[in-house]
């Protein structure tokens, strides 16, 4: 049974511009470490792998959300011309919630981000869509308060009265 998100991973080409973007959405450098030859290679599949592997972690929250990215060193990584087009097959977008999203739309923009579309209502949500690295899709939503209030809580180890 699953029990919660745990990470996404993006491979990138430009480091440095990767986290940069993921800070201004508060995600700090938890570990950068290199992988290399075995067991990594016949987990993920890619002969003779070589990577730049840095954990990204969204401060302050419970549980723990992470953003990896992945440099190749070897082999080279494979671009995508398709990536920030929604309509192709496979990975669409990932998706962060947010308190307040015309204030953190008016910060990102501020500081660069370009937005892919205007905001929306729909679901219950405000939604927005981001370009991030790589053309990576991140969408950035804001529940109504009254839908996220209707959700269900986490149990809590209170004793019974």
């Amino acid at each position: 049974m699953l029990t919660r998100f745990d990470h996404v991973t993006i491979v990138v080409r430009d480091v440095e511009a990767a986290k940069q973007f993921f800070g201004l959405l508060g995600f700090k450098e938890d570990k950068s470490v290199v992988i290399a030859g075995q067991p990594f290679a016949a987990y993920m599949g890619v002969d003779g792998i070589e990577a730049e592997h840095i954990t990204l972690v969204l401060a302050n929250v419970s549980p723990r959300t992470e953003v990896q990215l992945l440099k190749y060193r070897h082999p080279d990584p494979l671009l995508d011309p398709a990536i920030s087009n929604l309509t192709k097959l496979g990975f669409n977008h990932v998706c962060f919630a947010v308190d307040n999203l015309e204030a953190e739309v008016a910060r990102l923009k501020a500081k660069g981000v370009q937005l892919r579309n205007e905001i929306m209502d729909f679901h219950s949500r405000k939604l927005v869509f981001l370009s991030g690295p790589e053309g990576v899709t991140v969408e950035l939503a804001e529940w109504e308060r009254a839908a996220a209030s209707a959700e269900p809580q986490p149990a809590t180890d209170r004793p019974r009265d």
